[in-house]
């Protein structure tokens, strides 16, 4: 299976804000949170992947057809900081997880922005969390640090960062 990563024009906001509703229900197994009244999922900074320089949205192929996205920032959420590639989001639909589009997408990620990279992880997601251990183990050798960091909603993340300039 082939796989890209395609940077999302603005033609591409509603393939992605779709996209986004079925990751957004995902979540709702691990973050008891309802839709709004109209049936859908806020995610109040889509818009802002294609106003602000530090933002840059993604959609994920696998034998060009689309089945999935990537939402990256290149600010670290955790401290600040700049020039720290930060995966703020990250989906691949249900029926391609487990055949290897998630791997292959995150390593083209990392050789896009290499460098410093953290990803959030909530504390109690074991799936996600078993997935990014070995995707990041897989890419970096195994050098990376873990700590854990709390949100501004109280919600307890798992955080790796590791460098990929080596790695890659």
């Amino acid at each position: 299976m082939r796989v890209q990563v395609i940077p999302a024009s603005a033609e591409d906001r509603t393939t992605l804000r779709n996209l986004l509703q079925l990751y957004l229900y995902d979540f709702s197994e691990v973050l008891p949170r309802a839709p709004d009244p109209d049936g859908t999922f806020p995610y109040p900074h889509l818009d802002a992947y294609w106003t602000d320089e530090w933002r840059k949205p993604f959609l994920i192929t696998a034998d060009d057809d689309v089945v999935g996205f990537a939402l990256v920032r290149t600010v670290s959420v955790v401290t600040g900081s700049a020039g720290v590639a930060d995966m703020a989001e990250f989906f691949v639909v249900r029926g391609l997880r487990r055949h290897g589009v998630g791997r292959a997408a995150a390593h083209l990620l990392f050789a896009r922005f290499h460098g410093t990279w953290e990803v959030r992880v909530i504390e109690h997601y074991a799936a996600a969390r078993a997935f990014w251990s070995a995707i990041i183990a897989d890419a970096t050798n195994g050098a990376c640090e873990r700590t854990s960091w709390v949100n501004d909603e109280g919600l307890r993340f798992d955080v790796f960062r590791f460098d990929t300039a080596a790695a890659i």
